[in-house]
């Protein structure tokens, strides 16, 4: 069976060259080029998928692509619709997808992109719509996101938005406190997208010093510069065909978002040191821990680039206000800490849960983790208490406290050569103590010259 699609889009050009495109992909093709022509060109030819245009007036605000976008969805609320506009309307065309849009694609798009994006929602209608016994057999363990342990609207909430947008190639910005599980929404998101079977590849660009940006994200060449030994793949050549995950994005300096910039922009980069030109085939998705919007008022994180990250958002909410998962991910830590320790011995008392549930933990889900996984090892009863519980949380909280006269690089050193001491100089250990990741420990403790 033929896949029928429909253009809807004034620019006749525009229109032809949408069709040529298809029709060698083997669509058969059908475009209109008026408001009043698109709601009956849907019901006489049945489309398998919209590609719709935002704009249709001297106005281009983008409302009559919603218009539109609004007559089709009450009539047919199954339809796939892709969404077309250039970048002035990105924030209507977040809003399109919210009211029932499949997808986004920025004008001028890039071929490939826009015939992935097709067939995504083509495959994923005729599913749907096809295989309803197969999928009515699918269970929660097969959901990427059914890993994530909470129950709190507000977290539910977010994972709805984030599996609808997996499956498209939607960039997406996560962003959230330090602990509050980024990386493990981003790695849910590829899990659950077309890419899964490709590479998904995370780098904290807060790890990364400016003098190696290039280096590390776009490779280089051997002889590049004095360490250039061998020639080396650089994190967008090793994320083809898979997901980028740009952790900590706002820690960029303004150069290295330029450079950013322009490959997200031309898709393309070239390895440090080499003039060959390589195309990149990548999805982005990009965490922080900062308020980038206060960042871009400030001068101290390009708007260009925000809008090219943050196509969709997700605001990861703190564990202080989803208190009610409190007990759950303590379980999940303690089920893990038994296997990891052997304990099997181990549980939790009603008043001890009861007593996490009213922590406040700055340090959110990595706090709590750490918090069970010392109580487990360093605890001989086999019951665990609130007492406890009280005797290593107090403990940390003392630790994290600066004395007076002494200075904050200071008590940062003192901080790290403790945690390092409790974990036996266990790099991942101690970074997880600290709510660091790896690379940020590492660039600390040369900062600092810390011995091991």
């Amino acid at each position: 069976m033929k896949h029928t699609i429909l253009i809807i889009e004034d620019d006749t050009i525009v229109a032809k060259s949408l069709e040529l495109l298809l029709k060698r992909a083997g669509y058969a093709v059908r475009s209109v080029t008026r408001m009043t022509e698109a709601l009956p060109a849907v019901n006489d030819c049945r489309p398998s998928l919209v590609l719709l245009d935002m704009n249709f007036t001297i106005d281009t605000s983008g409302k009559d692509g919603m218009k539109i976008l609004g007559q089709i969805l009450a009539e047919q609320p199954q339809l796939p619709i892709i969404l077309m506009t250039g970048w002035a309307t990105v924030q209507l065309a977040v809003e399109g997808m919210k009211a029932g849009a499949r997808d986004f694609i920025a004008k001028p798009w890039d071929n490939k992109e826009l015939l992935n994006a097709v067939a995504t929602q083509v495959e994923q209608a005729s599913m749907a719509f096809g295989a309803v016994a197969g999928a009515s057999q699918v269970g929660k363990e097969q959901n990427p996101f059914g890993g994530i342990i909470g129950s709190s609207p507000n977290l539910e909430t977010i994972l709805d938005q984030a599996a609808r947008v997996a499956p498209t190639q939607a960039s997406v910005l996560i962003t959230g406190e330090s602990g509050t599980g980024k990386e493990l929404v981003a790695e849910a998101i590829h899990a659950a997208s077309l890419r899964a079977k490709g590479p998904f590849v995370a780098v904290n660009l807060g790890g990364v010093p400016p003098s190696l940006f290039e280096s590390e994200l776009f490779g280089h060449k051997a002889g590049a510069f004095t360490d250039a030994k061998t020639d080396r793949k650089g994190h967008f050549e090793l994320a083809e065909d898979g997901t980028l995950f740009l952790d900590e994005i706002g820690d960029l300096d303004l150069a290295a978002q330029v450079k950013l910039l322009r490959v997200l922009q031309e898709r393309q980069y070239q390895r440090l040191g080499d003039s060959k030109i390589r195309k990149t085939n990548v999805r982005i998705l990009s965490a922080t821990s900062r308020n980038l919007h206060s960042m871009t008022a400030a001068g101290t994180f390009r708007e260009d680039l925000l809008y090219r990250i943050n196509l969709i958002h997700l605001p990861l909410p703190p564990l202080r206000d989803r208190p009610a998962d409190i007990p759950g991910l303590a379980e999940h830590f303690l089920a893990s800490a038994r296997r990891r320790y052997d304990r099997p011995e181990l549980t939790w008392s009603k008043d001890a849960l009861g007593w996490l549930r009213k922590q406040s933990f700055p340090g959110n889900i990595r706090q709590l983790q750490n918090l069970v996984e010392r109580v487990a090892i360093l605890t001989h009863e086999p019951r665990l208490q609130v007492l406890h519980l009280e005797a290593h949380y107090r403990k940390k909280q003392a630790e994290s406290l600066t004395p007076s006269g002494v200075t904050l690089a200071e008590m940062e050193v003192r901080m790290i050569e403790g945690a390092l001491g409790r974990n036996g100089n266990e790099i991942a250990a101690t970074a997880r103590e600290l709510g660091l990741t790896r690379a940020a420990l590492y660039r600390r403790i040369e900062k600092f010259r810390i011995k091991q």
